[in-house]
């Protein structure tokens, strides 16, 4: 029977991340996916800053900048009017090294990751199915179909459903997938286009009953159009991009010359009962899915990969009591749950049918929304709240203490000192650290020595204030970038308790 430590189910952007993210920390992992190669035609565009962060760790981010696009402005419209232009810009400056959005296809993105797992050694296996999977408590004995018919049991000391909506690996677990599915049909069409709404920007029409939005894309005059198709067509399974209302185009003064390609869907929310049950794991669409409000999807499932990759690979070398991968599904199902009731509340308002309703979105929203953006601490927490920067595990069983306005738990505040350099900078690593702005007392040194943990010091500065890290404290870095434990006082104790408590061994980094 053939062996693997990580059997990966789905080679979207989640799975291939995850498998990025094992094999740079050392593990052993198999990719499966069940189409015969990657996709052409995606909906997912925005990847947004704390994914940046991520792939900075893992030496991806310049690459991906670079094959991007930064969104610099958002323009509202509303019955055929502007209504209104906001300036995104660096709205992030100070809050992260990625201070933007950037546009970046899904198809030209799986295809960057599938190149640097290449690198690596590892190849996508397609088309190959999971037949099914048997949790043998030590291990899992998994199924595999090939494109030849054949079968193939493979041995895995874990295995990660990264499988999509139709998770094989979730039904396998039978954890149930609640939720519902709007009744509107969208559509996403890949366009050449010419009018007002082609200026390189995200524009967004609002009317009385449909929406668009034109989403920029690099190469002159392209852009991905999201949007309704005509009520009466809905029922029809052949739509065309001609069942697409020509009647808020015409308002806007829009001429599509070129059709690169044209997808319909449904949007769902739902969240899966459960994203962990034994040596079995499910992560992004096969966890959860939710309305495309704010580009959240992809960069979650990302985000569960991320998480869950130094987990596994803590547990496979024994670095850690079998407690901390328990830790998987609180941290990620309590911001799936809240990602999708807010993206669910604002799908509805900008769907919804109602008179006031319609009156708000039409005439209120495009009147408000750019003086909002006006102002600096609104621009600062959508940009938090958009990006991710914000997401934090303060009830997690590993996140403990607290000083100045960070808590176990956060993610680790961005300081550039006033020389270029950054706070970011060690977290390439991946491995386990502790960092203090400030002095470092004997006490902190003795205790790092000791238990063999990095320590990274850094001037005190009024960035590291504004960021709300206090002078001279404590704070042990995750490999993932989130603050386990912090302390002021007995350091060494503090410390000592948590390992103790997690079963926790430090590691050196590991190799690039």
């Amino acid at each position: 029977m053939a062996g693997t430590e990580v059997l990966i189910a789905g080679a979207g952007p989640t799975g291939l991340v995850l498998a990025l993210w094992l094999t740079r920390q050392g593990v052993g992992v198999r990719i499966i996916d069940r189409t015969a190669a990657p996709g052409t035609t995606s909906r997912a565009l925005a990847v947004h800053a704390r994914i940046l962060e991520f792939y900075d760790q893992v030496g991806l981010a310049a690459d991906v900048v670079a094959r991007g696009l930064k969104m610099s402005a958002a323009n509202l419209w509303a019955a055929g009017t502007r209504k209104g232009r906001v300036v995104l810009g660096d709205m992030g400056v100070g809050v992260s090294p990625f201070p933007y959005v950037l546009i970046f296809p899904q198809d030209e993105h799986e295809r960057l990751l599938i190149e640097r797992l290449s690198e690596r050694g590892v190849v996508v296996e397609r088309p190959t199915q999971l037949m099914g999977f048997t949790d043998k408590g030590t291990h899992i004995e998994a199924r595999l179909r090939h494109k030849d018919g054949s079968e193939e049991a493979v041995e895995a000391a874990f295995i990660a459903g990264c499988d999509g909506a139709r998770s094989a690996v979730r039904e396998t677990l039978k954890l149930g997938f609640p939720g519902g599915t709007y009744s509107h049909v969208f559509y996403v069409a890949d366009v050449e286009a010419s009018g007002p709404v082609m200026n390189g920007e995200l524009n967004l029409a609002l009317d009385d009953a449909e929406f668009l939005a034109v989403f920029p894309l690099k190469g002159d005059g392209r852009a991905r159009f999201i949007g309704t198709v005509k009520r009466e067509a809905e029922a029809r399974r052949d739509l065309t991009f001609d069942d697409v209302s020509p009647r808020l185009f015409g308002r806007l003064d829009v001429k599509v010359n070129r059709i690169n390609w044209f997808s319909t869907y449904h949007v769902h929310h739902r969240v899966a009962g459960h994203f962990h049950q034994g040596r079995a794991f499910l992560l992004g669409d096969a966890a959860h899915i939710h309305s495309p409000v704010g580009g959240q999807g992809m960069n979650t499932g990302i985000g569960d990969a991320v998480n869950l990759a130094w987990k596994l690979a803590a547990t496979l070398r024994e670095r850690v009591g079998p407690g901390l991968i328990d830790s998987y599904e609180p941290e990620r199902i309590a911001f799936a749950r809240r990602l999708v009731a807010t993206t669910d509340r604002a799908f509805q308002f900008v769907n919804s049918e109602g008179s006031l309703a319609r009156y708000v979105r039409v005439h209120l929203v495009p009147l408000l929304l750019p003086r909002l953006f006006d102002v600096t601490p609104v621009r600062r927490l959508m940009f938090k709240t958009v990006s991710q920067t914000n997401v934090s595990y303060r009830g997690s069983a590993l996140s403990t203490g607290s000083a100045g306005r960070v808590q176990g738990g956060d993610r680790l505040p961005f300081v550039r000192s006033k020389d270029g350099s950054d706070n970011f900078a060690s977290l390439r690593s991946l491995a386990w650290q502790a960092h203090i702005y400030g002095e470092a007392g004997p006490q902190a040194k003795q205790a790092c020595t000791q238990s063999s943990l990095s320590l990274c010091q850094f001037p005190w500065s009024e960035a590291a204030g504004r960021a709300g890290l206090a002078r001279d404290a404590f704070y042990l870095v995750r490999p993932d970038g989130y603050v386990g434990l912090i302390a002021t006082t007995d350091i060494a104790g503090a410390l000592k308790e948590y390992q103790t408590r997690l079963g926790l061994v430090f590691a050196s980094g590991m190799a690039p």
